[in-house]
């Protein structure tokens, strides 16, 4: 099996991409060129579906797409480098950071705003373990596996936030599912790029506004409030919504650590305490725009 980088993208872009450097990810193989990223897959097929959707998303969203397809059985898609990095939020300082998250959510609005082909349809709609809100059965269903692992007042908790849950998601809008700050690029205070669209499904703009908003770090509450005055949703709806998706998420993740990776327990109840007890949602600080 051949997952030499270069070869592969010598062969599929029919030049020479120069020095490749490999850089970090979770899913993917990655390498970065001077104009090109490259990235390699033989493990699942999330690179493949992003490559067919990034094919036809609406121009400024993403990283242009260059060429995909399979080479020795290994997934590949060759990308425009754009310029940037992505932004620390910890470490910007609040006029910027609110001006990044401006043209991010613009950004979003635009992929929400799309009509996809009907080629692009199946792909979008395929049914993904993505660990979210989907219904409020199945939210339940997530808890009670868990539940002998959680303290009673955290159950209690979760139970209330499945109780006020609404039946099921929407799924009227195509959504990136994984907008964080590691998947966006910006170069100054300008955003340039949203990456990795491997999550991107048919979902509601709750469904993105979780995370810009949650990743924000000591710039939350002015990325909420941003978003709040985009949307016109209440910061309430926008509030329940979050702490919502963002239970779904954590409880999802320690049944998965309760029967593969007992080590990480301990973090996912943290992290629990924090939502519950700590009342993440409702208790973040003064916005710096008021």
């Amino acid at each position: 099996m051949n997952l030499d980088p270069r070869t592969i993208a010598a062969a599929a872009l029919g030049r020479d991409p120069g020095s490749l450097i490999k850089a970090r990810s979770l899913s993917n193989l990655v390498f970065l060129g001077s104009d090109v990223v490259v990235k390699l897959c033989d493990r699942h097929t999330r690179l493949s579906r992003e490559a067919t959707l990034t094919r036809h998303l609406p121009a400024g969203v993403a990283a242009p797409l260059l060429v995909s397809g399979v080479h020795d059985n290994v997934d590949y898609a060759c990308y425009a480098r754009m310029p940037g990095t992505s932004p620390s939020m910890e470490a910007i300082d609040a006029r910027t950071a609110r001006g990044l998250a401006g043209q991010a959510i613009q950004r979003l609005e635009q992929l929400h705003d799309w009509t996809p082909p009907a080629e692009v349809v199946p792909t979008l709609s395929e049914t993904l373990d993505h660990g979210g809100f989907t219904t409020r059965e199945a939210f339940e269903q997530e808890i009670d596996r868990v539940k002998d692992a959680v303290p009673r007042h955290v159950l209690d908790g979760l139970n209330a936030i499945a109780e006020n849950a609404p039946a099921r998601a929407m799924t009227t809008v195509p959504v990136h599912a994984d907008c964080f700050w590691d998947n966006w690029l910006a170069d100054g205070d300008a955003v340039t790029a949203l990456l990795d669209f491997e999550w991107a499904r048919f979902g509601e703009p709750l469904d993105d506004w979780f995370f810009l908003i949650r990743f924000s770090g000591r710039h939350a509450t002015d990325v909420l409030d941003l978003v709040a005055d985009r949307t016109a949703l209440s910061k309430d709806v926008l509030r329940a919504g979050c702490e919502l998706r963002e239970a779904n998420f954590v409880v999802s993740d320690l049944r998965i650590a309760l029967a593969e990776e007992p080590e990480t327990v301990a973090g996912h109840l943290v992290q629990l305490e924090e939502l519950i007890v700590g009342r993440y949602w409702w208790s973040l600080p003064r916005s710096s725009m008021a």
